[in-house]
């Protein structure tokens, strides 16, 4: 990239184009993405050999609205999100993920989603 065009990216956008450099999904071992608003969490497992998302989870969905309401803060939300995520990509015989933090820091809500998902037998 261009210096020029740098200046007017953020912090996370320039890790983000870094990690997205290594990080690669296919259809046996997609991609893990994390992105993490101020209220909500949302993931998505992305085949980037065939350009497709194969799976997309998001903390506001009202059918998990339910499963919530033991669950105080936004990390215990994450967590949950996570077993989620690694319920239904085991149910469509993904096994293993390669997990992108989207530019985040690996800590807090992003570390666990990634906690969550290993609790729920999925390999990353």
């Amino acid at each position: 990239m261009n210096i020029s065009k740098l200046k007017n990216i953020s912090r996370r956008d320039k890790i983000k184009f870094k990690i997205r450099k290594k990080v690669k999904g296919t259809q046996e071992k997609p991609r893990l993405v994390v992105y993490r608003s101020l209220n909500h969490i949302y993931t998505q497992l992305i085949d980037d050999v065939n350009n497709k998302t194969l799976l997309y989870i998001a903390s506001n969905a009202k059918n998990l609205q339910e499963q919530f309401k033991d669950c105080k803060g936004k990390i215990s939300k994450s967590k949950i999100i996570g077993k989620i995520t690694a319920e239904k990509a085991l149910s469509n015989n993904i096994k293993t993920v390669v997990f992108d933090r989207n530019g985040y820091l690996y800590h807090g809500r992003v570390k666990a989603v990634a906690d969550g998902a290993r609790e729920a037998g999925l390999k990353i």
